[in-house]
């Protein structure tokens, strides 16, 4: 399952945060494309887990790894409800303690960037190119 998150979940979740979110005009063909392949993926987990309490048999790196990109599934454009393993999979992470207090730390340091208004900090993320030695 590490391969559903490194080779597909997070890819394909972070082109669907960058073309619902960031690019300055929508540009339909890629909304469209990574929002529907993020639904895809969900249904490859969500029949995973439909015999599975976790996405590996037990807790592991693998939900640890999945979780971030499936926590802002709204953002993503997806609605757990039509995943019903997924979603009680997602509510049985999110009530682990440890998991809690790592979110809590992710909104203090979110809170300390605004990319709408922060131009330098959007240049680290967006437009970059490798540098020449």
């Amino acid at each position: 399952m590490a391969v559903l998150e490194v080779g597909g979940l997070g890819p394909m979740a972070g082109q669907a945060h960058h073309f619902r979110h960031y690019t300055p005009e929508k540009i339909d063909y890629a909304y469209d494309r990574y929002t529907d392949e993020v639904n895809r993926l969900y249904g490859v987990m969500n029949i995973r887990l439909r015999d599975n309490e976790f996405l590996a048999g037990d807790y592991s790196i693998a939900d640890m790894a999945a979780y971030p990109w499936v926590r802002p599934y709204k953002r993503q454009g997806q609605d757990l409800a039509e995943f019903s393993n997924l979603e009680a999979w997602h509510n049985r992470i999110h009530d682990r303690p440890a998991v809690a207090r790592a979110v809590l730390v992710g909104q203090e340091e979110r809170a300390k960037w605004d990319l709408s208004k922060d131009k330098d900090a959007k240049s680290v993320l967006f437009g970059q190119r490798a540098r020449k030695p």
